[in-house]
């Protein structure tokens, strides 16, 4: 995640995105009704709210994508059903994770906060994984060219202007947010992503003893 930009860029200016009526199925750990993550993004959009340029989660969707499945035109419903029961079974003798978010990471694409820690967060995606390779034959991938990071996405880049005003802005760290995670959760996103037309398909509970 570092060193720090010097600038943004448009995120969907050569991105290939589903056009009308098409998908894509994610695994998303949804922490959108956690309150400490709300008021965490709540602080740093506000001190956002001033540039142009930036596309702001939406609240209720705050999100830490853990897998891109594939596109719904070819994972099945009963597909779908199964790769939820198959991440169930995986799911069921971890325990909830208690997480952290603090430190701010700069990408030219987009503004993040990092969640740790990281290795109980990585066995949930290997469960999903496993679960989406075993039901489907494809194993899904990590959004980008880079090794999967546990993140929140506060902010997406939609222009291209100097990163430097917006690093001062929000700075390196906010105040800690403490919360559990209980679930992973089977999205399907329809169309393109900044319409948010999402869709709960189910969840997956992390069911062990803490």
């Amino acid at each position: 995640m570092s060193p720090l930009p010097t600038r943004m860029i448009n995120r969907w200016q050569n991105r290939q995105e589903p056009g009308p009526g098409q998908g894509t199925l994610y695994w998303h750990i949804l922490v959108g009704d956690h309150p400490e993550a709300r008021d965490l993004a709540h602080t740093a959009q506000k001190r956002l709210a001033s540039f142009h340029g930036l596309h702001m989660t939406p609240i209720e969707w705050l999100h830490i994508t853990t897998l891109v499945a594939g596109p719904t035109d070819v994972i099945t419903p009963d597909q779908q059903r199964d790769m939820l029961a198959a991440a169930s079974e995986l799911l069921a003798g971890l325990p909830p994770v208690a997480v952290t978010l603090s430190r701010i990471f700069y990408h030219p694409e987009a503004i993040a906060v990092a969640v740790q820690p990281t290795a109980p967060l990585r066995q949930i995606r290997t469960a999903v994984q496993t679960a989406t390779l075993e039901v489907t034959g494809r194993g899904g991938h990590t959004e980008g060219p880079t090794q999967w990071t546990p993140h929140m996405t506060l902010a997406y880049s939609e222009a291209a202007q100097p990163a430097a005003p917006l690093i001062t802005a929000l700075g390196r760290e906010l105040p800690t947010s403490e919360f559990v995670i209980s679930a992973v959760a089977l999205v399907a996103q329809q169309g393109p992503e900044r319409c948010w037309d999402w869709h709960i398909m189910g969840r997956a509970s992390l069911l062990g003893r803490r």
